[in-house]
């Protein structure tokens, strides 16, 4: 399998930061030929394609470190313009603490370890677009539904330290019915100021509850809604909902992500909807718990 070396002229490393790029044009054979470093703005962003082109004219390939995060806005850019684009792994911690390090050594690292990979192996960039779409959308409606379980453990404590006639209130409720009557608690101004500042304490962690579950659900519904213009069938099978399939694509990400069966579960080590699975191919037995 030939690796990047072999079908290249030359990689671009580039290590990002929030507010600078550090870039390193590598030839084929891991020789620095330039190095660079940046603004991580749009004129930078131009300034390292002028890079490139001065100092590594033909096949090249751009090696990003944190393409998905901080190298988003310049990976979003090379691939908007056809050009070949890898996300660089994590440099490892040095041995020692005195070992150099540095943005632009790590630049330089980035572009050798590309180099010495087949194109295969080296991890692709995130999709944008529908993708990043769903992306964001799972990860706010996962914060909200963490942050309505952090406001009903702190109701749940509330009620119990409560003074004695607004415990009493409260205590023998259901989560759901703690959380409308709490809601809708007025101030009592003729209660000790324990009393009134309980009330307000309740009544805004109550709301707080709420709205966290009317966003979720709004989330919810957004989701289902994109999943169902990119790929409708999936929400036929038995089993999968918005949150499960707008998950898979979001992990699928790109073709060849999944190289098997065992690829497909390794993720979430579950197994997954038979639909899913090649035709034909039994799903191995689960483990037991």
């Amino acid at each position: 399998m030939p690796v990047l070396a072999e079908l290249v002229d030359g990689v671009i490393g580039v290590d990002t930061h929030r507010d600078t790029l550090a870039a390193a044009a590598l030839s084929s054979v891991g020789g620095v030929l330039a190095q660079t470093a940046v603004r991580a703005d749009a004129a930078g962003y131009q300034a390292l394609l002028g890079f490139a082109d001065t100092h590594l004219v033909g096949r090249r390939c751009w090696a990003i470190e944190g393409a998905g995060s901080y190298g988003a806005g310049l990976a979003a850019l090379l691939g908007s313009l056809g050009e070949q684009v890898v996300e660089a792994g994590r440099p490892k911690r040095p041995p020692r603490r005195t070992s150099p390090k540095t943005d632009a050594i790590d630049a330089v690292r980035a572009a050798r370890d590309a180099l010495g990979q087949p194109p295969e192996q080296l991890p692709a960039v995130r999709q944008r677009g529908d993708h990043q779409a769903l992306r964001v959308l799972l990860t706010t409606r996962r914060t909200a539904l963490a942050a309505r379980v952090a406001a009903v453990n702190q109701l749940k404590a509330l009620v119990v330290a409560a003074p004695e006639e607004l415990r009493a209130e409260l205590r023998g409720l259901p989560t759901k019915r703690q959380i409308a009557v709490g809601a809708a608690l007025r101030d009592r101004p003729t209660k000790s100021l324990e009393h009134r500042m309980t009330v307000r304490a309740l009544r805004c962690t109550a709301r707080r509850i709420q709205a966290l579950q009317a966003e979720a659900v709004a989330l919810l519904a957004e989701l289902e809604r994109l999943v169902a213009g990119i790929v409708p069938w999936l929400l036929e099978l038995v089993g999968v909902g918005p949150v499960s399939a707008a998950q898979l694509l979001v992990s699928w990400s790109h073709a060849g992500r999944f190289r098997s069966e065992a690829a497909l579960r390794r993720p979430g080590r579950n197994q997954p909807h038979p639909g899913l699975l090649r035709a034909g191919c039994a799903p191995p037995p689960q483990p037991q718990r």
